[in-house]
């Protein structure tokens, strides 16, 4: 296999980076391949970003070559736990971090739908469920259970029992937080939604969070469920750093999506099984079908960039033997994640364009999960939920009981393993309740103890136990994270975080380089956080760049923004005004 990678990368060369598309092209489309032919694109990376920037240019007809390092998907890939299989069944599935698709999203549940699924009218689209209900758990106090209320959705059903414990945890919350300060966050909230863009842009994306929301003088639950909780388990980043646009943009959004405003969904979907099978095993399947080439195992090591023309001459990419090859292109997307694709740029490429520089200063952190494979469903809940007295700031959901077409212990395993609860640890630099000791300082045991335990410590603190020692079958920790416990713990698959200022260092799709265009969810879109949505919007951004500099007729990408509901644009209007003389929004008292 390596043998005949070498020969395309050799015919690649040889032919002034022309890659022949195999396969019949889609009818609607062959009029855009002809027009296209001849013209390469080299993706690399094979993530959400890169997966859709060789989807949409591989309909408008170019020769796509995506080269992947490692796995197709990225981070939003499934694994198999290895070694785990027996009697013909499928390895347990393990993951990264749980998938969490919210209705806000518009330009990748697009994608979704276009990609095609037996039985499925809407595609892989129609593999999305949307769980009844979340929870925020307490530790040492009830939970609150939130259903969420949707057209067309059951609610879950509730016993005498469950229905005593949510009355209680809505009046030990509501006692616990005193009336003024739920008014004063109710205003600071009305405060960012009636700023006008510029005020966002500026002063709220220099403010932290826990500054706008004057956390500092505030009660105890008011920092742990409205300052430290919102940053840590939305955008992952700690609320004395976090960006109060980008909070507040994302706060927001989810608000309007509850409220059934601008939404593509329900607020809360998930995929109906391991998220390889139900969603990237048949997106490259479609790849494959439409002509993308792909090359595993192949790792982007540095971009020729030539002075003379001012555009990248070449990528040198590693192949699977460990030899350094020269692939040449007419066109170079960069589709890895941010830290990795900067590696790869030189100082010239810096110099050529400034905004490649300003990537060195974006902050990338950890969040990472952990699987427990349990003899017994999990009788937790409907759906997500968030441990906000955690210290590590957990999140997890019960997986099983969302996909209806898979019978666990049938398909996965050794049989006796009857569910998945997968778990996000947020918060890596901080001690935990076992050992006293940061998830980064222990190992890969002690974190997988730490976590349980704190888990249980969430769920079976109030009388009712919902997680038993006895049913832990096994566990599984994403292979991405390395050398913890040690002095130099490393993880492959950060995250970008969002620390103030972190909107004004991030790229826009196309860059200064003729043919180089960026594409990841560092990248500048409308929806400012790392997630696959703003993965795929800069793929389709970066796309859209390249059509631009080509003179192409094909068709633009659409790039959805975010809702912004028109009712209220009159009074951002009022406050770009006040803006404008420097004064502060009308609602704004301080």
């Amino acid at each position: 296999m390596g043998s005949s990678r070498r020969t395309f990368v050799a015919g690649a060369v040889a032919a002034g980076g022309a890659v022949a598309i195999g396969g019949a092209p889609v009818p609607a489309l062959a009029a855009t391949r002809r027009r296209t032919a001849g013209r390469s694109v080299a993706v690399l990376g094979g993530g959400v970003a890169g997966l859709t920037a060789a989807h949409e240019l591989a309909e408008r007809g170019f020769a796509v070559t995506l080269y992947e390092r490692r796995a197709l998907g990225g981070k939003a890939r499934s694994m198999d736990v290895p070694n785990s299989a027996k009697g013909g069944r499928k390895p347990l599935p393990a993951e990264h971090g749980f998938r969490f698709i919210p209705g806000i999203y518009h330009n990748l549940p697009d994608t979704m739908r276009r990609i095609p699924f037996p039985g499925n009218p809407n595609g892989v689209h129609d593999n999305l469920v949307a769980p009844r209900e979340m929870m925020m758990a307490r530790t040492g106090r009830e939970d609150i259970r939130i259903p969420i209320p949707w057209p067309g959705h059951q609610p879950a059903d509730l016993t005498l029992d469950d229905i005593r414990r949510a009355l209680t945890a809505i009046l030990e919350t509501a006692a616990g937080l005193p009336a003024y300060e739920t008014a004063y966050f109710v205003n600071r909230v009305l405060i960012f939604l009636t700023s006008c863009d510029e005020r966002r842009d500026t002063t709220w994306e220099r403010t932290p969070w826990w500054e706008f929301v004057r956390a500092e003088r505030m009660s105890k639950d008011y920092q742990r469920l409205l300052a430290i909780g919102v940053t840590r388990n939305i955008v992952a980043t700690k609320a004395e750093e976090a960006s109060t646009r980008t909070v507040g943009t994302l706060g927001e959004a989810f608000v309007l999506n509850a409220l059934g405003r601008g939404a593509d969904g329900p607020p809360d979907r998930l995929l109906n099984a391991p998220t390889n099978e139900a969603w990237i095993d048949p997106w490259v399947d479609h790849l494959r079908d439409l002509g993308v080439d792909f090359r595993v195992g192949w790792t982007v090591r540095e971009m020729k960039y030539d002075p003379a023309t001012g555009k990248i001459s070449a990528a040198m990419i590693e192949d699977p033997g460990g030899v350094r090859q020269t692939v040449i292109a007419d066109h170079y997307v960069s589709a890895l994640p941010v830290e990795h694709a900067r590696r790869t740029w030189s100082a010239e490429m810096r110099a050529a364009d400034p905004q490649l520089a300003r990537c060195d200063k974006l902050r990338t952190d950890w969040m990472t999960g952990i699987q427990f494979y349990l003899t017994e469903r999990t009788p937790i809940l409907h759906g997500h939920l968030n441990c906000v007295d955690s210290p590590w700031s957990l999140t997890a959901i019960a997986q099983a009981q969302h996909w209806p077409d898979r019978d666990f212990p049938a398909d996965y395993g050794d049989g006796t393993a009857a569910d998945c609860l997968s778990v996000d640890i947020s918060e890596w630099d901080k001690p935990g309740i076992l050992y006293g000791k940061t998830a980064k300082q222990c190992t890969r045991e002690e974190v997988a103890r730490e976590v349980w335990a704190q888990l249980k410590a969430a769920l079976n603190d109030t009388g009712k136990t919902v997680l038993r020692d006895s049913t832990l079958h096994s566990w599984f920790l994403d292979p991405g994270v390395d050398g913890i416990g040690t002095p130099n713990p490393t993880n492959e698959d950060e995250l970008l975080i969002h620390p103030v200022g972190t909107l004004h260092n991030r790229p826009s799709a196309a860059t200064k380089i003729p043919n180089f265009f960026l594409s990841g969810d560092y990248v500048s879109v409308d929806i400012d956080l790392a997630t696959m949505e703003g993965a795929n919007a800069s793929a389709r951004a970066a796309v859209n760049a390249l059509l631009d500099r080509t003179g192409s007729t094909a068709p633009r990408c659409t790039v959805t923004p975010l809702f912004r509901p028109p009712e209220i644009e009159f009074l951002k209007r009022h406050d770009r005004a006040r803006y404008r003389l420097g004064l502060r929004n009308a609602l704004d008292v301080g």
